[in-house]
């Protein structure tokens, strides 16, 4: 039954998919918009998770290596056919804004091999790693709301304390993408804590 789900939405036009009925989260230009990421006050953040484990190509990652950068973090999977469009938006943005302190970090979910999800990356020469999550166990470790464990993709964005700044379920525009960044961009980053001066020598 999951490989017909999977199956129905790789064919299907950009919904988000789930493991039963699609559910909207982007349209094909010219359609009624729908409604657009979750921004977040800095007052109302709640922090992420702290994830690790094994990656897509076979190395180890962790949401904690990205403390102090933006964070945008992207459940996907490569059956998903709204997974594969936004995916070149990804991709593009990844590379121009990693010199301005952005950071990409993506959860693979429901590949239950990980040869697809590797071909996945090569062919939109993502230039990010994955967490390889194919039952979606690290999915359920985010606060609720924040995202669908039964639906991809989702993307969210960490502020550079680890905190959730903004969430979208559904394929993204690079214009979307970029809205969701931009407003991290332009906070300060935080001070660091103040520590006492060493003592002087006698």
């Amino acid at each position: 039954m999951l490989a017909a789900a999977l199956l129905t939405c790789a064919l299907a036009s950009a919904t988000a998919c789930t493991s039963g009925a699609p559910q909207a989260g982007w349209a094909d230009p010219g359609n009624v918009a729908l409604p657009g990421p979750v921004q977040v006050a800095p007052a109302d953040r709640v922090a992420a998770p702290d994830l690790s484990g094994p990656t897509v190509t076979g190395g180890n990652q962790s949401l904690a290596h990205y403390r102090g950068r933006i964070l945008v973090v992207n459940v996907w999977g490569s059956l998903c056919g709204p997974c594969r469009a936004e995916a070149p938006s990804l991709a593009e943005v990844a590379r121009d804004l990693k010199p301005q302190g952005v950071s990409f970090l993506g959860i693979n979910s429901r590949d239950l091999s990980r040869s697809g999800a590797a071909a996945f990356e090569k062919h939109f020469a993502v230039p990010y790693p994955s967490l390889y999550d194919p039952h979606g166990a690290l999915l359920l470790r985010f606060p609720r709301g924040s995202l669908n464990p039964q639906a991809i993709p989702a993307t969210l964005v960490l502020d550079r304390r680890g905190r959730i700044a903004a969430h979208y379920l559904g394929a993204l525009s690079e214009s979307r993408l970029r809205a969701m960044i931009a407003p991290l961009l332009a906070e300060q980053p935080a001070p660091p804590s103040a520590t006492p001066p060493p003592p002087a020598s006698p």
